[in-house]
């Protein structure tokens, strides 16, 4: 089994919970064929309240030519009643993810992955990464 949920959720928050954050997300049509010109534009300035803009048109260039979706996302504080997508690398938590972790080690027929079965912050080229390891340390013998 490849677990890639909240390691602490799994354990049924046997330490306590983890902390996440979470994301909103509000989409939007427009009439017209081009609104932002990329498919994604990321914003870090601190004014901005949201962290991307998705235009959908520019994944697969389908759909109404004088429409277009965008959606926005903006960034939200976590708790069991949303989902979570990245965790939160502190000290506090990075401590409790410790007790996990070796729960997790002493299971022998779930491997844990992703952000949230291994609370790690993965940016795409890093997942694939973990991929490839947790295949090669599964299949070694």
């Amino acid at each position: 089994i490849v677990y890639t949920g909240m390691i602490d959720q799994y354990f049924n928050y046997e330490f306590g919970e983890l902390e996440y954050r979470s994301v909103r997300f509000e989409s939007e049509t427009f009439e017209t064929d081009n609104k932002q010109g990329n498919a994604v534009i990321n914003y870090t300035d601190a004014e901005t309240p949201f962290t991307r803009v998705m235009e959908w048109r520019h994944f697969d260039n389908k759909g109404d030519d004088n429409k277009t979706i965008i959606t926005k996302e903006y960034p939200q504080d976590w708790d069991r009643t949303k989902e979570a997508y990245y965790p939160v690398n502190d000290t506090k938590n990075s401590e409790l993810f410790k007790k996990y972790r070796k729960l997790a080690d002493n299971e022998k027929t779930v491997i844990f992955g992703g952000r949230l079965g291994n609370y790690q912050y993965y940016d795409m080229d890093q997942v694939f990464n973990a991929a490839l390891k947790a295949v090669e340390k599964e299949f070694k013998d």
